[in-house]
């Protein structure tokens, strides 16, 4: 029985109709390809793979993160010697560099305030997204972060629980990081699901890549993300793991 007193909430039904093992083959056949056919692929299933990267789960739903795709033929040459000249990336249909961003988290807060999808956004959203970037930003000379370690020295005196927070850019970097890892998980997955694979290749002279895209210093390549179809050879050994008792504690 309902409490009638109980806060209205917004409801969203879940399916029930997902395929199990079907989703169970896609993660198990998604491998690291090291080479590629020459199949391109198509323009509609590579957009829709990044639309579904896109809603990989993100802090605050602050959306860190640029996808890069490198059609370019200079700049995608530029790109495989950036990337050790690594078989992946000379035989790819597509390269994909993955940018973590920590330079608009102002400007997805306001996002956040002007395109909330229900018809008046709450009081405590309008409140969470005028304070939230204070949570990753660092100042002039890391002034907000030095501030912010202090408040966090003290309030743990008291055993306070405290958030993760960016005291100073290595801290903001790791944040925006962690957000477009999952997002690049999605979308390797998306690929393997559309008949597709994928390389993502860590393996890269960052500097350079940098200067390929013409990033700031805000603006961080954390992968190189090497598609296509998967060559027959196209992976060198058996996908194995270590005993999963080594991983999972249940306590």
């Amino acid at each position: 029985m309902s409490n009638s007193s109980e806060k209205k909430r917004y409801f969203e039904a879940t399916p029930t109709d997902i395929d199990v093992e079907n989703f169970r083959k896609v993660l198990q056949s998604r491998r690291s390809v090291r080479k590629f056919t020459d199949k391109t692929i198509p323009t509609d299933v590579l957009d829709a793979c990044l639309d579904l990267a896109l809603l990989a789960p993100n802090s605050s739903n602050l959306q860190p993160w640029t996808f890069y795709v490198v059609q370019d033929p200079t700049k995608k040459q530029q790109l495989i010697q950036a990337c050790l000249g690594q078989l992946a990336a000379k035989t790819a249909s597509e390269l994909i560099v993955c940018v973590a961003r920590t330079d608009r988290i102002d400007d997805m807060a306001k996002r956040n305030l002007s395109e909330f999808p229900l018809p008046q956004t709450p009081k405590f959203i309008k409140q969470y997204y005028t304070f939230i970037p204070y949570n990753y930003k660092t100042g002039i000379l890391n002034s907000l972060g030095h501030v912010r370690k202090i408040a966090f020295g003290v309030a743990r005196k008291f055993n306070k629980p405290l958030p993760v927070s960016a005291f100073n850019a290595s801290d903001a970097k790791l944040w925006a990081t962690k957000t477009t890892a999952l997002a690049c998980e999605n979308f390797v997955l998306a690929l393997r699901a559309y008949g597709f694979d994928s390389c993502m290749m860590e393996g890269f002279d960052e500097p350079w890549v940098c200067k390929i895209l013409d990033l700031n210093t805000a603006q961080y390549p954390i992968m190189v993300i090497a598609a296509g179809e998967r060559a027959a050879d196209g992976v060198f050994f058996p996908q194995y793991r270590f005993d999963r008792d080594l991983f999972i504690q249940k306590i």
